[in-house]
């Protein structure tokens, strides 16, 4: 039966969640996110491609919204101009299953080059990777098997990703002591922004 079946990828989802690998590379991302950030007045810049790209996304709008400004910057239109978005202090989130996708070794060389003080905090299923190698804090998925049928799309990688995200972020509001208040302000519409407001 299917529902036996979606039971079982539900549980593999959860073991590569509970399996997950975590030591001090989780404080020493979130101390080098709130130094450049809160401290030097920085920004928190992620990027990913294809799935990876849209997680990378999605922490960049979680952490704006819990009062760490960040922003997504697409690794192919760096290559055409965007990669001007970086600035001083700025802070680099990279997210690559792999470790070897070519667009993201690309940002990476030439965010370098634009900077060579910049960063560099990376997520990933490979810590033998190029990319963790250029990395300054690599947080290993654990590289879990996809529940995918034909053991290729992501989806698996792409859950622990989220996770991982999630912790930052939340790790983060705990370091700066965002408050309600903090989060009304920044989520004013909506059922959240309703619901953060009979909070306050």
């Amino acid at each position: 039966m299917m529902t036996e079946s979606v039971k079982e990828l539900m549980a593999l989802e959860a073991r590569a969640i509970m399996e997950m690998p975590v030591g001090p590379e989780y404080e020493k991302a979130v101390d080098l996110i709130v130094h450049h950030v809160h401290q030097l007045g920085g920004k928190l810049v992620t990027s990913g491609m294809g799935k990876a790209g849209q997680i990378a996304m999605n922490m960049a709008t979680t952490f704006s919204s819990t009062g760490t400004p960040s922003v997504f910057l697409h690794p192919s239109e760096a290559q055409h101009g965007d990669l001007g978005i970086l600035q001083k202090n700025d802070l680099f989130l990279l997210v690559s299953n792999s470790g070897k996708t070519r667009e993201i070794l690309e940002l990476a060389q030439l965010a370098r080059s634009l900077d060579p003080t910049l960063k560099f905090i990376v997520v990933t299923g490979n810590t033998d990777s190029p990319l963790a190698d250029r990395a300054d804090v690599v947080i290993g998925t654990g590289n879990p098997a996809e529940v995918c049928a034909l053991g290729l799309a992501p989806t698996t990688s792409t859950t622990v990703m989220n996770v991982i995200g999630d912790a930052l972020v939340v790790e983060t509001m705990k370091k700066i002591g965002f408050t309600v208040d903090d989060y009304n302000k920044r989520h004013h519409g909506g059922y959240l922004g309703q619901r953060s407001k009979k909070m306050l």
